[in-house]
């Protein structure tokens, strides 16, 4: 399934899988996995399997249907670089995101030895930026790995954020999202976290996007840090697709 996303840094997504497994104390509410029960419970076929990871090759050719240009989070309901999905399909995604290139395909792991390591494998191009996610200083491995990849934009998510990154290194990194935990359970970020990396960033000329306060109701919390809102990207925009692209999809 590929819907208009509420996702603030992004416009849509495509989810060629579901399911996940927790890896991290960022997994502890998983929006993904609440979701998907409520998908699973509605009948939708996708989510027959509810959070239990599951492949859907049917999915692959959907972004050559969208001729408009648009941001795409690529398995906004699980990781790419889980260890229980095939390396033949994690190439075959990255062929279609190659071959689509007039979409910008963002992609978030929290795997990224696995992403590491199969790097030399994937078709880089500018279209497809590689995300890691790090909500505490003890995963900041995460972004060093990242760093080593073929991957032309590079960010971070840093969401939700529980915990001061004060040895945040930025060096080759193209984007940074700060947000804090939603929905039940939410545990709190603090202020003077998202000012830290928001003044570190400005130091570095690294785009920052502050996403959300976060909270039980987030609405209520709104997404402006010091008054502001943060909506800053990447300058890379696709070009739209060609006649022959359109034909060869």
């Amino acid at each position: 399934m590929a819907l208009a996303s509420a996702i603030e840094w992004t416009e849509a997504t495509w989810n060629p899988i579901t399911g996940c497994s927790k890896v991290s104390p960022g997994c502890k509410h998983c929006y993904a996995e609440r979701l998907a029960k409520r998908l699973q419970a509605m009948g939708q076929p996708n989510y027959v399997n509810g959070f239990e990871l599951t492949v859907h090759e049917q999915m692959l050719s959907l972004p050559f249907r969208w001729r408009e240009p648009r941001r795409v989070f690529v398995n906004s309901m699980s990781d790419l670089f889980h260890e229980a999905v095939p390396v033949d399909f994690i190439r075959a995604v990255f062929e279609v995101m190659y071959k689509a290139s007039w979409h910008t395909f963002q992609i978030l792991t929290k795997r990224s030895r696995r992403l590491l390591d199969l790097s030399p494998m994937l078709s880089w191009q500018p279209n497809i930026w590689m995300g890691v996610s790090v909500e505490h200083e003890k995963y900041q491995f995460r972004i060093n790995d990242l760093r080593e990849t073929g991957a032309q934009i590079k960010f971070l998510s840093l969401e939700p954020l529980l915990g001061r990154l004060s040895s945040l290194d930025l060096e080759r990194i193209d984007w940074v999202i700060v947000g804090g935990e939603s929905g039940p359970g939410a545990r709190p970020m603090r202020v003077e976290w998202a000012r830290e990396i928001r003044d570190q960033c400005q130091r570095t000329g690294t785009p920052f996007f502050f996403k959300q306060w976060g909270g039980i109701i987030k609405s209520r919390n709104g997404r402006q840090l010091d008054g502001q809102l943060w909506d800053e990207m990447p300058g890379f925009v696709p070009s739209p697709p060609t006649q022959r692209e359109l034909c060869l999809r």
